[in-house]
Formats: C-alpha cells, structure tokens, sequence
C-alpha cells in the first residue's frame, strides 16, 4: 500500500511539472548533435558518404521531428530551434537522397519539392525558409544558420541548435560567415560579400544601412560611404 501512495504522489508530481512547465514537451535535439559531430567538421566539411551508411539516425532524428512538432506553449526560441535543426536536417536528407551528388543544383527544384512530414503537414524547404522561419521570426541571423549544402553557404555547424544557447550560437555564426575571407572580403573602403546580402537584402536593413549590419560582426569597420559588391556563389557540395 505504501508503494502504491508513493507511485501515485510521484505521478502527480510529475502532472502537475508537465502542466507548469510545457516546455518539457520540446524537441530533444540530441540524435541530431551526436550525427553533426560525427560527420560534420568544425569547419562545415559534412562526410554525406558517412552519413548515407548511418541513414538510420538521420531518420531516426527526422521522425522525431514528425511527431513533435511546435506547440503555442514552446518558447520563442524553442520554436526557432525546432525550425533551424529541422531545414538543416531535411536539407541534409535530400543530398543524401540523392547522393553521390556534385551540387544541390543538380536536383531538380531542390527547394520546391514537398518531401518534408512533420506533423499532418507537409512543407517544401523553401516554405520553411519563407513562410515559416522568416513570417513568424524577427531573425535576420537565420540567414547564418540555415545551410544550402554548398561551399558559399556559412558552415553548418556541428552541433545541433539549443533554445539555451540559441543567441550566442546565431551570434557566433554571424561573425564566423562575414569575417570568412572565402565567403566575405571586407576592407575599409570596400566589402565583396556574399549573395546572401543582396538576395535577402531587405532582412538586413530594417534598422540601417548593409554597411550598419555588417559591421556588427566584421572584425574590420567599413567607412560608411564604402563601395559594396557581391561575389559569384559558389554551389559545389560542401565536403
């Protein structure tokens, strides 16, 4: 009897911690960290060939993410998280898909295919970027965080992204792409930077001017009457 009234307090504790605090239901993202530090390189080097013969904990992560999808109690950052490490991993899943591949170009309308199930909703990658991540999240940084799989895109990082670290992690991925001499080139009188800012120019400027944005992150300053142009992107996988 005295183990039975122990089990039913503790249940209840446990209902009532689940009810105060929802956020117990997020995604946990660790069979994505394990994968990404298992075959992807601190530089953003990702071994597809590696991942392709470990397919199941790729699928494992995604079918995760189909069943628990964003809920109204999730945090902010929760959500963000959830969006950032799903388009990554999707993305991932579709070169591996079709891999050995040089270039995600070589995939007909890469972005456009409706493969993505979370939920009881299927999404193309580029309704995630577009519909989802960039309508519902005031983040220009995202631009830093989602991966094209292509040697122009900033590094994939090679950890999963964490509601808690989430800032410092969107932080450090901006400074590491703008000051990337292979990605960006900037001088005081000049800047060659990425398509990314020409393309998604508008999520830049909200609160300034490119050279404001840039020099958030740009270990060097531009002048404010520095001459901006925007580099050939380069589409090769990035392995």
């Amino acid at each position: 009897m005295k183990k039975v009234l122990i089990f039913i307090i503790s249940f209840w504790l446990y209902s009532n911690l689940l009810f105060a605090n929802p956020s117990i239901n997020s995604v946990d993202h660790g069979i994505w960290d394990e994968l990404l530090k298992t075959y992807v390189s601190t530089d953003g080097k990702v071994d597809y060939k590696g991942i392709k013969k470990d397919k199941s904990q790729l699928d494992a992560y995604i079918q995760l993410l189909s069943e628990q999808v964003p809920q109204d109690s999730w945090s902010g950052n929760e959500k963000l998280t959830y969006w950032i490490n799903a388009y990554n991993a999707f993305t991932i899943a579709l070169i591996v898909e079709h891999y050995p591949v040089k270039s995600i170009m070589d995939i007909k309308k890469a972005w456009d295919i409706k493969f993505i199930e979370l939920g009881d909703q299927t999404y193309t990658l580029n309704e995630i970027e577009h519909e989802i991540i960039r309508k519902e999240f005031n983040e220009s940084r995202i631009h830093f965080a989602l991966v094209c799989a292509a040697v122009s895109c900033p590094i994939l990082l090679n950890k999963a992204y964490d509601a808690d670290d989430l800032e410092q992690q969107l932080q450090q991925q901006g400074e590491q792409f703008i000051n990337d001499l292979s990605k960006n080139s900037i001088k005081k009188s000049k800047a060659n930077v990425s398509q990314i800012f020409n393309w998604f120019g508008d999520d830049f400027t909200k609160q300034g001017s490119l050279i404001d944005y840039l020099n958030q992150f740009s270990k060097i300053k531009l002048d404010p009457k520095a001459t901006i142009e925007f580099m050939e992107y380069n589409w090769d996988l990035n392995e």
